[in-house]
């Protein structure tokens, strides 16, 4: 539940140039190549030696704003097109070769910008490169093409409408900017897709797809005048041309009013909503620096949690180039009393206006942006989208640009956009109230019909230039060599040096299982207890600890699963900090009381809501009665509890013997070590080792439930199974190759063609194995029209089938193969995912060079082997079916 709570800030945040006629510019000394080709295409090329992976981002400065009148979603719908073919690159084709280069690609359609993104092998780059100047050039948008793209991309539309807080976003932009652009959002409607034609498609990529209104970021590992000439050789000839002109963004003045929605939240949420400064405008800087400051833990919005008036405070700030969108946002529990919530946010806030903003709380919001700029380096797709974001949409000329304007804010710059923009008569206020779900019920079946024909595709022709280059197929060599230490009280410490930035990242886990843990009567402990570490610990309370922090810029999370960010000059300083809070929390007698009302409110609202009934009638449909994973908290029970209680969990399950801890980033392993050992080296463990495996349990029978959800527009349907082997089974690689064929590999998987390509009927279909050390489950998820629940679920089971009863294609297997090998690079090309690839290894008693091992089993196995897996292990007959959403139809 405490998860929940401190998510709430992204659900809502995350719905949020003339070329010159210039010869490359000589590399900076930060190393990075600038050049404008003839053409106006912009091209900016950043080294980044982490792993031998490289990002390419192209951005084209057109979005929804410059759809045409009616049509909202014209540049989302070319997105989707854009995966369709080119002149020169069927639809075919192009997902072949993503498949085969890691399957690491994908879009996104802003209001201003639209990016297509690959991240590939670093060998690769040149197939990227070949794609992206093809779909510059031309588009195929057939009718045809597009009348089965159509049904897809109105699945994703009501996947959308069927999350309240995206219709809250929607109702909040048509307000906030009505008479602009900005109004509407890049998604698009289903009317005015029916009546958007291929023709359309094309004009509108004939008008906006072109090298002057484009700007291409390489980022990895790669040499920058090689990588130019490349560009040039490849877009050099595409030619430029006139740009009609953009809309106007004419902001007219906001009226006060207030917004009531229903949501499937398992907390009400209380936003109130203003208009601040865009990306490109002169107090850029200081809004940011404001929106850090009220977002503070530290701050006045965010102690109504510490006074039990809210279960989540804070404020949240997103900008297009023309204009912003701040709000101050509070989580209420169900039945809870919304407008007490609104009231304590709007008093304030005012008292903010009038006394102004704290000096220090600015002083440490410029300290923490810039050392978010440093935090950027370490992942070279995020180095990519830093740059793009910093080019395309805030028209700046590197992401560092940004630190010159956040060092010259100023205190009286705060107080003044403060007072600029977070004025109440013209905020607009949303209150979204908590809804219940009905019972989950026995299934009788879905609507639709259940009898399909069709086979898998035959083998792809590749053009010469992708069939050379993807050709070879051999175990990558890994950059990750880390160094293992066992520590004196049983810590596994891990640590791998990277010098891509001036950072140290810190994650661990200590192995548990609430399930198992938890004593008799006492369920919910563990969550009373992760909400308090954020008081404080037994020498620094909750203010002083997070000041601590915020003086060296570092970000700390503590519980089971632990880390630490800090720029590397602070390291031993943040570890201290770290092992202060996980080893010693204050747990004062005030704050449990807070914590644990909130606990128990929140618990309330929860425990109806949709989500938590549709993951609860997952876990029944599979587990036999009495099973550990069961056990449930409630209201009741957590208000039971005693601090005493938290005290006993925390010395019971915090344990040095079951502790891993990673260390990554500019670090040297005998530095890591000895500041580990300072930090942690103390903590000893009591008593025997605990048991935190589940027993094994008995295969699932074939079942249906639903659960009903009155807020959304689709169905989410998940079919699920248990297997009869585990993580160490030899099995799971030919599983794991064969799901690449059925479900992997976006456009290239047999389910995503059928659901989505050929019979739109699904606007994402996913498809996993979760591998445990006693239990693992196999599953099949995708979102849909009511009425279709059943075609797409006979087409799984179909598939699933043809998986049994026929080997893979050679095509197929070679495809699966690559896509798996050549994906193993990509899991290197962040220091968070290297370091979540080792703590994972390590946790499950894995090696830490699994991934090479994977590689070799992969390319040993044979469509025949694959085949015998699946016959062995999969029943499709015994799928157990589980949707969420309105009743069926």
């Amino acid at each position: 539940m405490r998860k929940i709570l401190r998510g709430l800030p992204a659900l809502l945040a995350g719905l949020l140039l003339l070329p010159a006629l210039a010869t490359a510019q000589a590399p900076a000394k930060d190393d990075v190549l600038r050049a404008t080709l003839p053409n106006g295409l912009r091209v900016v090329i950043v080294p980044d030696r982490l792993a031998p992976v490289v990002t390419t981002e192209i951005n084209y400065l057109v979005g929804s704003n410059e759809a045409p009148a009616g049509f909202p979603g014209t540049a989302h719908a070319l997105e989707h097109m854009m995966f369709r073919g080119s002149p020169g690159l069927s639809k075919d084709q192009l997902s072949a070769i993503a498949a085969a280069m890691g399957g690491g690609f994908n879009a996104d359609t802003t209001q201003t910008v639209t990016q297509y993104f690959f991240t590939v092998p670093a060998a690769d780059l040149d197939v990227a490169l070949h794609i992206e100047s093809l779909r510059m050039r031309g588009l195929d948008a057939a009718p045809a093409q597009w009348a089965k793209e159509r049904g897809a991309i109105e699945q994703e539309v009501s996947r959308d409408l069927s999350s309240p807080q995206y219709v809250f976003y929607s109702q909040l932009l048509a307000t906030m900017f009505k008479g602009t652009p900005y109004a509407h959002d890049a998604l698009g409607t289903r009317p005015s897709f029916d009546k958007t034609s291929a023709a359309m498609l094309r004009q509108f990529h004939q008008t906006w797809y072109v090298p002057n209104n484009a700007i291409l970021v390489i980022a990895g590992d790669v040499d920058p005048a090689t990588a130019l000439a490349r560009v040039r050789t490849l877009f050099g000839d595409i030619p430029s041309r006139p740009l009609p002109a953009r809309p106007a963004v004419d902001l007219q003045p906001v009226s006060a009013q207030t917004l009531k929605l229903p949501t499937d939240l398992p907390v009400g949420l209380v936003a109130v909503s203003y208009r601040m400064p865009g990306m490109t405008a002169r107090d850029y800087a200081a809004s940011l620096i404001l929106s850090d400051v009220l977002g503070s833990q530290r701050g006045s919005l965010y102690a109504l949690v510490p006074q039990g008036k809210a279960l989540f405070a804070g404020f949240q700030y997103a900008a297009f180039p023309g204009a912003g969108l701040g709000f101050a946002v509070g989580a209420f529990p169900k039945g809870g009393d919304a407008q007490a919530l609104l009231a304590d946010i709007n008093s304030t806030l005012a008292a903010t206006l009038k006394h102004g903003v704290p000096a220090d709380l600015v002083a440490a919001a410029k300290r923490n942006a810039i050392a978010r700029l440093e935090f950027q380096k370490n992942s070279i797709s995020g180095l990519a989208n830093a740059w793009s974001s910093a080019l395309a949409f805030e028209g700046l000329d590197s992401p560092d640009a940004i630190k010159g304007a956040i060092e010259a804010v100023t205190v009286a710059d705060v107080d003044r956009v403060a007072r600029a923009a977070l004025d109440p008569q013209h905020a607009i206020t949303a209150i979204l109230t908590p809804q219940s779900s009905g019972k989950p019920i026995a299934g009788k079946g879905f609507g639709g019909a259940e009898s399909f024909g069709g086979a898998p595709e035959g083998a792809v022709k590749l053009p010469v230039w992708a069939e050379r280059a993807l050709a070879r197929l051999e175990v990558p060599t890994s950059t990750v060599r880390p160094t293992v230490t066992t520590l004196a009280n049983g810590i596994r410490l891990i640590v791998q040096p990277e010098s891509v930035s001036d950072t140290v990242q810190v994650y661990g886990a200590i192995r548990s299982n609430a399930d198992l843990q938890t004593p008799p009567g006492q369920e919910g402990v563990g969550s009373v207890l992760g909400g308090l570490f954020e008081y404080g610990t037994q020498t620094l309370d909750r203010l002083a600890y997070l000041k601590a922090l915020d003086d060296i810029s570092a970000s700390v999370n503590a519980g089971t699963s632990f880390s630490l960010a800090v720029p590397a000059a602070h390291f031993a300083r943040g570890m201290a900090l770290l092992a202060d809070d996980e080893l010693h929390p204050a747990l004062p007698p005030q704050a449990f009381a807070v914590v644990q009302m909130q606990t128990a409110r929140a618990l309330a609202g929860e425990l109806e809501s949709p989500g938590y009934l549709y993951g609860r009638a997952i876990t029944k449909a599979l587990v036999p009665a009495n099973d550990p994973t069961l056990r449930e908290a409630t209201p009741q029970g957590v208000m039971k509890l005693t601090l005493a209680d938290v005290k006993a969990y925390h010395a019971a399950v915090y344990r040095p013997d079951m502790t891993t801890i990673v260390v990554i980033g500019k670090v040297t392993p005998a530095e890591a070590e000895r500041v580990v050992t300072q930090a942690f080296g103390n903590w000893k463990a009591q008593g025997p080792k605990p048991v935190v495996e589940l027993a094994p349990i008995p295969l699932n029978a074939s079942s249906q439930a639903v659960v009903p959800d009155t807020t959304s527009l689709q169905d989410s349907v998940a079919l699920v199974q248990n297997l009869g082997l585990n993580l160490k089974s030899p099995d799971r690689y030919a599983l794991n190759l064969g799901n690449q064929v059925l479900g992997g590999g976006f456009y290239a998987s047999r389910l995503y063609r059928d659901l989505r390509e050929k019979s739109g009927l699904v606007y994402t279909v996913g498809t996993a194995f979760d591998w445990g050390l006693t239990r693992s489950r196999y599953s099949v998820s995708y979102g849909c029209d009511p009425d279709k629940v059943s075609q797409a679920r006979a087409l799984v089971v179909r598939d699933l089938r043809q998986m049994q009863e026929q080997p893979v294609t050679p095509t197929e297997l070679t495809r699966a193969k690559a896509l798996l090998i050549r994906s193993i690079p990509l899991g290197e090309s962040s220091t968070g995912s290297i370091a979540g690839r080792l703590l994972y290894y390590a946790q499950v008693g894995l090696p830490l060079d699994e991934p090479t091992r994977a590689a070799k089993r992969y390319l040993a196995l044979t469509a025949p082997e694959v085949q015998a897996a699946f016959k062995a292990w999969v029943r499709p007959g015994h799928l157990a079916t589980v949707v969420k959403g309105p009743a069926p139809k």
